[in-house]
């Protein structure tokens, strides 16, 4: 027993049985998830049609609940407040679609609650929708990127990846960078120099990665390349699992300059001779800087025949300036802190 437990052969057999395991059990989960927003859709249909018909009153759902809740007492899911989400979900997507849409219907009701709450636009809620099932996110990992507005910064990068890359790369290419990046999480003010910065993402390459999106795996920071006896270092470098590409990351504390395309070309060259395998994608690099102008970096892209990327990111979330000059100054702060300090020593 021992001899077959330790093959190479039994070991790949039982992880292969295993892996089966586990699909059948999400395809199970995701029938009885897609059943269920099936009648939560019924359900909120019937009660918007009745309230539309009928003179039943305003009281309908709660009496619903009521009935509901007292000939299922071992189902759970029908309280005032969920069958009136139901009502609120059904009428959100009825404006657009007959039946539940297929991307909706795959993922759990509290997700779905979730975006019916801060999402007010179907197509929107459908990215959402998509990027959830796509990314297997739970629902804090969800609340997070529509707090962070993914939908709006999804794709919206200056690239020239349409001209340097196959079309279904460049697509997915496009895709996979945003605009701008959002790093507050790094607990640094906006005059932060690119090494802290770059000390601090990669103490935090986990929720790092989580704003990159999905398929980025860390290679290293700084990482080494030799070019001719002269040793050169790269920011940070990574490999993008579905592009099968490396990606190479300069991070810029202040604002683009055209000549920081020539530097990353040259890195992008030295990845494609020195690292990349023969199965690997053309290496594909990704300026990040803390502002540009889209038209100075469409210039400084437009006759390079290397894939290349240039988007913004955020250390601090901007403050509308209509909330900014009602929040106190520094000295303001001071003085009332102060104060405080000299009434609690009465």
């Amino acid at each position: 027993m021992k001899e077959i437990i330790e093959s190479t052969e039994y070991k790949n057999w039982i992880k292969n049985l295993k892996s089966k395991i586990h699909a059948a059990r999400t395809k199970v989960a995701l029938a009885v998830t897609s059943q269920i927003l099936e009648l939560y859709w019924d359900i909120g249909k019937d009660i918007t049609e009745r309230q539309s018909n009928s003179n039943w009153g305003s009281k309908l759902i709660e009496q619903v609940a009521v009935e509901l809740k007292d000939e299922f007492p071992d189902m759970k899911g029908f309280s005032k407040r969920n069958i009136y989400a139901m009502r609120q979900w059904y009428k959100f997507y009825s404006e657009k679609y007959p039946f539940v849409p297929q991307s909706v219907a795959q993922i759990p009701w509290g997700h779905n609650r979730l975006i019916i709450s801060k999402v007010k636009n179907i197509d929107e809620a459908e990215f959402y929708s998509n990027e959830t099932i796509k990314n297997n996110w739970d629902r804090d990992t969800l609340e997070i990127q529509i707090t962070n507005k993914l939908f709006l910064k999804k794709g919206s990068s200056t690239t020239n990846f349409p001209q340097t890359l196959p079309e279904n790369q460049a697509n997915l290419a496009v895709q996979s960078l945003k605009d701008p990046y959002n790093f507050d999480f790094l607990g640094l003010h906006d005059d932060a120099l690119e090494k802290a910065i770059e000390d601090e993402l990669v103490k935090n390459i986990t929720r790092f990665l989580l704003e990159l999106g999905k398929g980025f795996a860390f290679v290293g920071r700084q990482y080494k390349i030799e070019v001719s006896e002269s040793d050169y270092y790269i920011d940070l470098l990574f490999y993008h699992l579905d592009l099968r590409s490396y990606i190479v990351i300069e991070l810029k504390a202040g604002r683009f300059k055209p000549e920081y395309t020539g530097k990353l070309n040259f890195y992008l060259s030295a990845v494609d001779s020195q690292i990349k395998k023969p199965e690997d994608n053309q290496t594909i690099g990704i300026l990040l800087c803390r502002k540009k102008d889209k038209i100075e970096a469409e210039y400084a892209l437009r006759d390079i025949n290397k894939p290349m990327g240039i988007s913004e990111y955020r250390l601090t979330d901007a403050i509308p300036d209509n909330i900014k000059t009602k929040l106190p100054s520094i000295e303001e702060l001071e003085t009332k802190l102060t104060d405080g300090i000299e009434k609690t020593r009465r």
